[in-house]
């Protein structure tokens, strides 16, 4: 990523100055919800919310801790100095400044697992080669191309028709085929059930509940568990994440419920 800087095409010298000048980069995350499936964990849960710190704070430690390698390599970014990198600040004490500013307490966990002191040990000696180097994007089209759920969003629908230039055509959570199968109920009668019910299994009285659990539909997921996934997630990053809001409602109470919820938890976007 930080190589596109330098090899890229910028349409005016405006774009070409400030990337040169601030070097920033944007590692994203998609198929969160393929790790959940494969992990057994249900996105309506606290394992979750656990996952979601745990796999992003992984992320971020490698991704900071290279960009300083990097700077120790190729030299730190023209305006490095001054930036909270250089005051020792990372991503996760942003969440001490953001209170600080708003004077109100925000719950969510500084917990971390991995060990930051080397880390910062690093960028106080070396500094970081780019500005920024987080963000998780939509990626809608290329979960696609390779076959995975969007960023870090639960899945859609069990089953949809999709439609491009070839035709149309069905897409049906494999995960779920998979489950059903070890269970013996992919039969034909359930695969009816599954389509007159638009994907959905909520409602079929032979398939678990803990299957139920693990593939409710966007739609079926009470969006608390988006935004306080996002949350912990936001924490480690230093730029912002997609992180979209899906509710089958037109109550505006509980849609201002859902935007509170995620200023009180600190989220940088939604």
């Amino acid at each position: 990523l930080d190589n596109v800087i330098d090899n890229n095409y910028y349409p005016t010298k405006e774009a070409k100055t400030a990337n040169f000048r601030h070097r920033a980069i944007g590692l994203g995350v998609m198929g969160y919800q393929d790790a959940l499936y494969k992990l057994d964990i249900s996105f309506t849960s606290q394992e979750n919310i656990e996952f979601a710190d745990k796999s992003m704070e992984m992320i971020s430690y490698s991704a900071i801790y290279a960009s300083s390698k990097l700077a120790k390599e190729r030299g730190a970014y023209e305006t490095y100095k001054g930036s909270k990198w250089s005051r020792d600040i990372l991503p996760l004490d942003t969440l001490d400044l953001l209170e600080k500013e708003r004077n109100y307490k925000i719950p969510t966990p500084r917990t971390s697992n991995l060990d930051w002191k080397e880390v910062r040990d690093h960028i106080k000696q070396f500094g970081m080669r780019n500005s920024n180097v987080l963000a998780i994007a939509p990626t809608a089209t290329i979960s696609n191309i390779v076959g995975v759920f969007p960023c870090i969003e639960p899945a859609f629908k069990n089953i949809y028709m999709k439609e491009n230039l070839s035709g149309n055509f069905i897409v049906i959570n494999r995960y779920m085929v998979d489950d059903l199968i070890k269970l013996g109920l992919w039969n034909d009668s359930i695969i009816r059930k599954i389509k007159l019910h638009d994907g959905s299994i909520s409602n079929i009285d032979e398939i678990p509940q803990q299957l139920k659990d693990k593939y409710k539909e966007t739609f079926e997921i009470d969006m608390k568990w988006i935004v306080e996934s996002a949350a912990r997630r936001s924490k480690w990053i230093d730029q912002a994440s997609s992180t979209n809001i899906f509710m089958n409602t037109k109550s505006g109470k509980l849609l201002s419920d859902v935007y509170t919820l995620a200023w009180k938890l600190g989220l940088k976007t939604t």
